[in-house]
């Protein structure tokens, strides 16, 4: 058996899966599981440890190596377990040579498991350029930049991932042209922190800039989104784009992460709750049927119940249609963790009351859309989705073909025709 990548956490990490096993089997690597594991909440390490030794039971001979954020912050509580034969760094995990080191290395006492270098001494991003998506998905991940600058307080994921730094312009561009030409219909933009690219480039180009580059010198690319932004640091060029260019997708997701301006300052965040406001309104002046989601945590420490309520009432006034909602979780070594925390009963409360706020704002999309003719990416063979991002049952198209559909109804959950 050859090497399989089990990935959790952010789209990142799905770009990051395809370099992984790329360079683990060409080191040798054989009957071996890659845990590319996220470090965002501790459930999703808890995740993660589950995970191994469910895997480890099922198949006993297999050689299982362990990387991604948690592996970076975690590296002993991981090299701990029985079950793990190998520690790999977030960075070293996108280099050949750390692969071509494991597989020499198995075999060896559990302190020297760990290979995991200082991720902060990382100063560039080298790109990496990828033939086709093992899994010859529709919709693929294209990583344009990596690390965080920022230190929002509730956040480990720049110890994990290191600071900013960018892949350039023309590896980029090219990467995107390879995937299109091996029939990939969606390319998606994603980054750690993806507002920020380009900043240690020379010339310092935003990723208005770099969206304007693709879709200029890839015109047979049919939909380009791009992943999770800062709202804040939304460059004039990329709002152009927003407005000019159908192919760009009429989609955002947003960090906002609370709708308190007092939590908001608290977490270290650079917006206030109108900057949230005001981004949102002038994107859907530019384009009237965007489609805006959010990461909004819910029970960070400190917050009462005035506070939360805020929260919930950004989903109307930004006009939100996805929620991803995060129940704040201590990340050890954090500032926010040793504020004063709100119980967990009450953070599981809250967290409920945000799901069910999100799934009445995805209803009230869904039930808007009857009538509208949508392109449809077909996902596989049960279901698409629109340009907004809302899904669709179908049946009878084509995978990974854009098919132009009218929207007679909905199930509540999914778009129908």
């Amino acid at each position: 058996m050859g090497v399989e990548v089990l990935t959790f956490g952010c789209r990142l990490n799905a770009f990051e899966a395809e370099v992984i096993r790329r360079e683990a089997e060409g080191a040798g690597l054989s009957d071996t599981i890659v845990v590319n594991s996220c470090a965002v909440t501790n459930e999703a390490v808890a995740q993660a440890r589950q995970s191994i030794r469910k895997l480890k039971r099922e198949r006993p001979s297999a050689r299982i190596v362990v990387t991604g954020c948690a592996a970076q912050t975690q590296s002993e509580m991981f090299a701990g377990m029985a079950e793990v034969d190998r520690v790999v760094g977030n960075d070293d995990k996108m280099r050949a040579s750390a692969w071509r080191e494991a597989r020499d290395a198995f075999d060896i006492d559990a302190s020297e498991k760990i290979a995991v270098s200082d991720i902060m001494a990382v100063k560039e991003m080298a790109p990496h350029l990828i033939d086709g998506f093992a899994s010859g998905l529709p919709r693929v991940f294209v990583q344009v930049q990596n690390g965080c600058d920022h230190r929002c307080t509730f956040c480990i994921i720049p110890f994990g991932r290191g600071n900013s730094r960018s892949a350039p312009m023309g590896a980029v561009v090219d990467q995107v042209r390879t995937l299109v030409e091996r029939g990939h219909a969606e390319i998606v933009l994603t980054g750690v922190d993806l507002t920020s690219y380009g900043a240690d480039l020379p010339g310092a180009p935003k990723l208005g800039m770099l969206t304007k580059q693709v879709l200029r010198h890839v015109p047979e690319l049919k939909r380009l989104r791009i992943s999770s932004i800062d709202s804040i640091e939304a460059d004039a060029d990329l709002l152009d784009v927003i407005a000019d260019d159908a192919r760009l997708m009429p989609h955002l997701h947003l960090s906002l992460q609370s709708g308190d301006d007092m939590i908001l300052k608290r977490m270290k965040r650079r917006h206030s709750r109108q900057d949230a406001i005001a981004f949102c309104n002038q994107v859907r002046r530019l384009r009237p049927d965007v489609a805006f989601g959010a990461d909004i945590i819910a029970g960070f420490p400190t917050e009462t119940e005035e506070m939360f309520s805020r929260s919930v009432d950004l989903v109307e006034a930004c006009g939100l249609t996805f929620l991803h909602v995060f129940p704040y979780s201590p990340r050890p070594g954090t500032p926010a963790a040793r504020m004063p925390q709100v119980a967990g009963g009450e953070i599981k409360a809250r967290a409920k009351r945000l799901r069910a706020a999100g799934e009445v704002a995805l209803r009230q999309r869904l039930q808007a859309e009857i009538g509208a003719t949508r392109e449809v990416l077909i996902e596989s063979e049960m279901q698409g989705r629109t340009e907004h991002y809302l899904p669709v049952a179908i049946a009878g198209e084509r995978v990974g073909s854009v098919v132009s559909m009218t929207i007679s109804g909905s199930d509540g959950e999914r778009l129908t025709q």
